[in-house]
């Protein structure tokens, strides 16, 4: 590999010109080439980066003298087929979060990449923060079992037009919880509305059931005029705040919890809870921008190499759950398992494949189980979501029954793809 390495955007919306600052900065790398379907975004590249090619083909920037990696930063629905190209041309790929909008394409990716000894990295950037680091550095460095975690991420918009809020906020916080927990969530379950009366849900509510019995909560919204970005993990030994929006105390760490007793109890039923109050800290952080820190862990698994912090199997992770959100949905808020196994690449990758059946917890109660055969339909042709929801109700019998509204033909949420290999870049 070349020092200093190739870089190639493609995507000059707001964080695609975000990653061109970053790596014009960053002493390892170069900038060869811009690619975007706008002529404005495209003039205000050559206006801001002398020297840097701009077109607006993809194979054009991908057959470019110099190019050794690229970042992908259009819209989710084309993550696929853009990155897939990449792949193909023998490119290491950086890509925004999520990795792709269907788990079967994160897999296919991933298999990709392995294949031709690619680096493929998902750009999951709050855990590069260093305040999320300094959350995972004090649960990983104690005795401290993790009872469980919420998090809050609102503000009025920004509302996109390819996926919904919880593709697109959501996203972030399992991103989180997978990397503080050291795994993917087992089982969701998920609510999601349209306040703003648009095709996409801008308000949700998820909980997600961990290994351990570690349970997480997520609230996002396009509709909140105070804007949060806020996780919290309470534990046996102490609770710690990230809130993102204070810039004077970002992580803040409260010494006090209760656990229960290791000695036997007295009587049956008789438990000795022990009560720990201590100071409450705010920890030194080291000031870093966490898309500089992001980009420099790219450059180094390429240049040494070594295996991303957030690859492919972590991109997988994400939208396996995110996956599993949206049938959650479907049936009104029912736990849905989700898929961990990893999807081997199709003969025909231009294909696209349903999602299948979905996963509804077996260890529920007898009243609370519901057997459904999700119904799919190729993305690029379902009907609006609101026509399509099936919906749970109760007999009176004891057991719930599925109804279907409309034609039942696919499962709302998950965006269908865009034909165009290039997108209208919108990030």
């Amino acid at each position: 590999m070349r020092n200093p390495v190739g870089v190639a955007v493609v995507g000059c919306g707001y964080w695609g010109a975000n990653y061109l600052r970053v790596f014009n900065e960053l002493p390892g790398a170069t900038l060869v080439a811009a690619c975007d379907q706008r002529a404005d975004r495209l003039q205000e590249v050559a206006r801001r980066f002398p020297g840097v090619a701009v077109t607006p083909h993809l194979e054009e920037a991908l057959a470019m003298e110099g190019v050794d990696v690229v970042v992908v930063a259009t819209a989710a629905t084309t993550h696929f087929d853009v990155t897939r190209a990449c792949l193909d041309a023998g490119k290491h790929v950086l890509v925004e979060k999520p990795l792709t909008t269907e788990s079967s394409d994160a897999a296919a990716l991933g298999v990709l990449a392995e294949a031709k000894s690619l680096v493929l990295m998902v750009g999951h950037t709050f855990v590069y923060n260093s305040g999320i680091r300094k959350v995972k550095e004090y649960l990983d460095g104690g005795a401290d079992q993790i009872y469980y975690l919420y998090a809050r991420r609102t503000n009025l918009g920004p509302i996109r037009q390819d996926v919904n809020a919880l593709w697109d906020l959501a996203s972030h916080d399992i991103s989180i919880f997978n990397y503080l927990v050291g795994g993917p969530p087992e089982w969701v379950s998920a609510v999601g509305v349209k306040v703003l009366r648009n095709c996409r849900e801008d308000v949700g509510f998820v909980s997600l059931g961990y290994r351990n019995n570690i349970v997480g909560h997520i609230h996002v919204s396009w509709a909140d005029p105070h804007k949060t970005r806020e996780v919290v993990v309470v534990g046996s030994e102490r609770r710690i705040v990230f809130d993102d929006m204070n810039g004077l105390e970002q992580v803040r760490v409260f010494e006090k919890g209760v656990r229960v007793a290791a000695t036997e109890p007295a009587a049956f039923g008789d438990l000795q809870l022990y009560i720990r109050d201590g100071d409450i800290l705010s920890p030194h952080l080291q000031p870093s921008e966490p898309l500089k820190s992001q980009c420099r862990h790219f450059l180094e698994c390429v240049t040494e190499p070594h295996a991303p912090l957030t690859g492919a199997r972590e991109g997988q992770y994400v939208v396996n759950a995110l996956e599993a959100i949206h049938r959650s949905i479907a049936l009104q808020g029912a736990p849905v398992r989700v898929e961990r196994r990893a999807i081997p690449r199709r003969r025909h990758p231009e294909r696209r494949q349903p999602v299948g059946t979905n996963g509804v917890l077996s260890h529920l109660p007898i009243e609370r189980r519901i057997s459904l055969r999700v119904r799919t339909a190729d993305r690029r042709s379902r009907v609006a979501p609101d026509a399509s929801w099936p919906r749970v109700v109760f007999n009176g019998e004891g057991r719930n029954e599925m109804i279907s509204a409309g034609n039942g033909s696919g499962l709302p949420g998950a965006p269908p793809k865009s034909p165009a290999l290039v997108p209208s870049l919108r990030q």
